[in-house]
């Protein structure tokens, strides 16, 4: 998934759980929170893998169950102890959706190509208990400016033409839920 996807694929969930959990509209602060955790796991592992060549793949530390679970096990205890308990859960349905984004992003692309889904073109997240087949290089902006371009040939496709369709869906529901809920984040007000 690209930066938006994840955002907007974040921002949906969270705002779902503040509403039928809470019965409120999420605050600014976790939201906050939320965007920065919806990014996290391609802010660890893209430039680790593709500039400084320290992990195998872009989806390998930071996509990992294993540190997510420990990673926002600490993130709930801190929130908790400072007195911002409502930060746990925004950073936890940002970090998670990004991996669940991921796996989504990968399933239906390969059903739209008509191509089965394995199991191991999920198993980055079992890293570093599976192995990752391939060591991805390159410099980051160049290798962002690589997946982009093939991105956007991908979408002047039949099956590019689809996925925009359906990503485009996303963002505007996620639109439609950040309106709703009063822009927060957006305004310095909550």
């Amino acid at each position: 998934m690209w930066p938006w996807e994840h955002l907007a694929f974040g921002y949906v969930l969270y705002s779902g759980y503040t509403r039928l959990r809470h019965g409120r509209r999420p605050e600014r602060g976790p939201v906050v929170a939320l965007v920065v955790a919806t990014q996290l796991p391609d802010l660890i592992d893209k430039p680790l893998a593709w500039t400084f060549d320290v992990l195998p793949t872009g989806r390998s530390l930071g996509h990992s169950v294993f540190v997510a679970g420990a990673f926002l096990g600490v993130v709930a205890l801190l929130a908790r102890r400072r007195g911002a308990p409502a930060f746990g859960p925004a950073v936890a349905v940002g970090y998670l959706s990004h991996l669940l984004g991921d796996v989504i992003y990968h399933v239906v692309t390969q059903v739209l190509r008509g191509e089965a889904t394995a199991v191991e073109d999920v198993a980055f997240l079992l890293w570093p208990l599976v192995r990752q087949p391939s060591r991805e290089t390159g410099r980051l902006l160049e290798r962002t400016d690589q997946l982009f371009g093939e991105f956007v040939t991908y979408l002047g496709t039949p099956d590019g033409l689809v996925y925009l369709a359906l990503e485009l869906g996303l963002l505007l529901l996620a639109t439609v839920f950040w309106a709703s809920d009063g822009w927060p984040g957006l305004s310095m007000d909550r």
